[in-house]
Formats: structure tokens, C-alpha cells, sequence
């Protein structure tokens, strides 16, 4: 039996990146003799040993073929006469397809090395086409390793599978985890640009998809489309290293805009009402986790006003506050400062546009949040007008506040 490092490791050790993990395969070995060395079994669907000391994953060499449809319909073949070579030609991409000796010692047999050098994501073989996960797996290296593109052959490829409905098999939960991933890389809107050039978005996020081609308005960056400027947002939002919510956020907030009745635009009344609708029903189809749908919800109805924050009353500041529910969850108003800070400056592209709606809303959430509803309660004469009382203080709280910050 001999044992080879595949995978991510090799391929990110070549390009100079920080190696997390290694994933090796072993060739020549039955489970029983991995138990024999005391590796402990762990895979489900094909032979995969825990090392005895260094807990990485070791997988005897197979082969797989397509069963079904969707990425769990394949049946695996293991056994010591499966070759190195016949293991690493069912992998997805050739800079995916290197093994390495633990002498550092490089089989390369389908052009992985020359692929890393020309920065270009390739098909190994076919059987690609078998396993739709891989377009989604593409769409995210793309976010991840910026300078890279997507050979012809393997974009007209993905484009075919998406044409045979390979995607419609794929489960909400792998579709979440793969955006999911691609959003907190450097470059998120790559990966959306990868599954809109197969065809890939428009199935699986029709919602975002429409987006493209659809006018802005006048007043907010008029130069590029609804799509373009959602990109331009998710890509500020990966910049200022925000986290998981809030890139979801940025990347969902101005979905209404793709269902504007044509003869409105380029304007797009009331599109805040129905982004917060499409939003629902994407984060529900794709099982999103509760606070990325909060927060995406939160901001889909919001960030117009937000942005409008500047020229609003005391009154209407402190029922804005109130529509946040920032007395039970305080952290939302720096999340939708957060999403609407990236809308803003997504707009340019440029870092320093000053925003100062931010500052604004964090005065008059300090002085919201400084009145004492409890004293007011334990001394008002009269128990039903508490609610009121309490209100009043808050607005009069909100407006000495704003009036000192002029």
C-alpha cells in the first residue's frame, strides 16, 4: 500500500497558500488492512480512515460511476488493483488532480501543474458532467482565487448540464453551503458571475439573476444595471470583511428591483416591499440559517430608509428605531449600517464616501436606549398612559440628542 497527499493541499501548497488540511488516498490497501494499522473507519457511502495519530482523512483509491441523477447518484468501486491514475481522473478540476509523495515528489497526470501556471480551471475528464455540485464548486474557487478563469471546454460543459437540468437535482442545503462559502472569499461576486455565464444563476437564484439588465435609478449609480451594482455591494461588503449575515444581506437587498413594472423605470417605487417578499421566499427554498434571513429581511425593507435617515424628523428617527426592535436586538443597527454603509459605497467603489446616516442613527439609538421605561412606569399616577409616557421620553430623548448633533 502507498499513501499520496491530493487534493486542495497539494494544489494550494503549489500556489503558495496556507496548507489547512490534507486529504490523502491510498492505493493498494483493503479495509482491512487500514484496520490492521489502526486507522478507524468513518466514511458512509465509501471507504474513508481516520489516521491514528494525525486524525487526517485517508480514502482507498476508487472509481465511481453515475447511478442517477443529482450529486448522490453514483455507486463507488474500491479495491488494491484501482490505480492512482484511475482515482484522480474521477476528480472535478486538473489543479485538483495532483498527488504528492511524502517525499514532496509530484504525479501529475493530466496537466495540473501546467493549469496552476496559466491560471485556468479545467475539466479533468467527462465524468465531470456527472456531478452538478462541481459547477457550484467552480463558481466558488472562482471567488476564491480571483485571477483564474474558466477554460471554454469547462464553461460549455456546465452550460450543457444546466441545459440536461443537473441542477434542478441539487439539494437546498449543499446550493446554501456552496454560496454560503463563495460570499465570505475576497471576491463574491466571481462566483455569481461563473453561474450567470453557464446559466446556473438563473436557476438557482431566478430572484438575483433577474437583477441583470435591469436599469438603476437616475440617482444611484445610473451607469450600471440593478445586477451590476448588487455585485459592486456584495464585492465593498468582502473589502470591509464583514461577516456571513451581512454579505447575504448585501447581496439580497434590492431584489424588487427585478420585478419593476417596465413603465416605471427607471425608477423603482415600492421596490423595498417586494425585495422583503422574493427575500422570504429565497431564504425558505434555500434553508438559510435564522440570522441571514433576519438580517436580509431587515435590510430588504430598510435600507431606503436608511439611506433617507438624514433628512428625517426626530420623531420618524425614533419610530425607525423602534420598526428595528434595537431595545431587544441592539446588534441590528450595526448590521444595517453595516449593509447600508456597502450599498453606498458600492456604488463608487471607493472606500472613503462619506456616510453619515451611520453616525446619525448611533446618536439617536444611545438616546433611545437611555430611558428609563422602568422609573417612568413605577412613578406614573395613572398605570395606562405608561406606554405613552415612555414613548414621549424616548422621542424628547431622540430629539435633544439629534438637535446637540447638528
Amino acid at each position: 500500500m502507498r499513501a499520496y497527499i491530493v487534493g486542495g493541499a497539494v494544489r494550494d501548497r503549489l500556489l503558495g497558500l496556507p496548507v489547512q488540511d490534507h486529504d490523502w488516498v491510498v492505493v493498494g490497501a483493503t479495509p482491512e488492512d487500514m484496520l490492521a494499522h489502526g486507522f478507524k473507519a468513518v466514511g458512509k457511502d465509501f471507504p474513508v480512515f481516520l489516521h491514528p495519530q494525525t486524525r487526517e482523512e485517508y480514502a482507498l483509491a476508487r472509481t465511481e460511476r453515475k447511478s442517477g441523477q443529482g450529486y448522490k447518484g453514483f455507486t463507488f468501486h474500491t479495491s488494491p488493483d484501482v490505480t492512482l491514475e484511475e482515482d484522480l481522473i474521477r476528480r472535478d478540476l486538473t489543479i485538483n488532480a495532483i498527488a504528492e509523495l511524502p517525499d514532496g515528489s509530484l504525479i501529475d497526470p493530466y496537466g495540473g501543474q501546467r493549469d496552476l501556471a496559466a491560471r485556468v480551471f479545467r475539466h479533468v475528464s467527462p465524468a465531470f458532467a456527472e456531478d452538478p455540485v462541481r459547477i457550484l464548486r467552480i463558481a466558488r474557487f472562482a471567488a476564491r482565487f480571483g485571477d483564474f478563469t474558466v477554460a471554454p471546454e469547462t464553461l460549455a460543459l456546465m452550460t450543457q448540464m444546466v441545459a440536461a437540468g443537473e441542477v434542478d437535482h441539487l439539494v437546498a442545503e449543499r446550493v446554501w453551503q456552496e454560496i454560503a462559502r463563495g460570499l465570505m472569499y475576497d471576491k463574491p461576486s466571481r462566483m455569481f458571475e461563473v453561474l450567470r455565464a453557464c446559466g446556473a444563476l438563473q436557476r438557482l437564484l431566478p430572484e438575483l439573476d433577474a437583477l441583470f439588465g435591469v436599469p438603476q435609478p437616475p440617482q444611484h449609480h445610473p451607469e450600471v444595471d440593478s445586477g451590476v451594482h448588487v455585485m459592486l455591494v456584495v464585492d465593498m461588503a468582502a473589502r470591509r470583511k464583514e461577516s456571513l449575515p451581512v454579505r447575504w444581506a448585501a447581496l439580497l437587498h434590492d431584489l424588487g428591483k427585478g420585478t419593476t413594472p417596465a413603465d416605471v423605470l427607471p425608477h423603482h417605487y415600492g421596490h423595498e416591499a417586494r425585495s422583503a417578499k422574493l427575500v422570504e421566499a429565497v431564504c425558505e427554498r434555500l434553508k438559510v440559517p435564522t440570522d441571514c434571513r433576519d438580517l436580509a429581511l431587515l435590510a430588504a425593507r430598510e435600507h431606503g430608509s436608511m439611506h433617507q435617515l438624514m433628512q428625517m424628523r426626530p420623531d420618524t428617527v425614533a419610530k425607525f428605531l423602534d420598526r428595528l426592535d434595537v431595545l431587544r436586538r441592539p446588534e441590528r443597527a450595526e448590521q444595517l449600517i453595516a449593509v447600508c454603509l456597502c450599498d453606498a459605497r458600492g456604488r463608487t467603489g471607493l472606500e472613503d464616501v462619506a456616510y453619515p446616516q451611520a453616525d446619525r442613527l448611533r446618536t439617536a439609538l444611545q438616546a433611545f436606549s437611555s430611558v428609563d421605561a422602568g422609573a417612568i412606569a413605577r412613578s406614573a399616577p395613572d398605570k395606562s398612559r405608561i406606554p405613552a409616557l415612555i414613548q414621549a421620553a424616548r422621542l424628547q430623548a431622540v430629539q435633544s440628542a439629534l438637535d446637540k448633533q447638528q
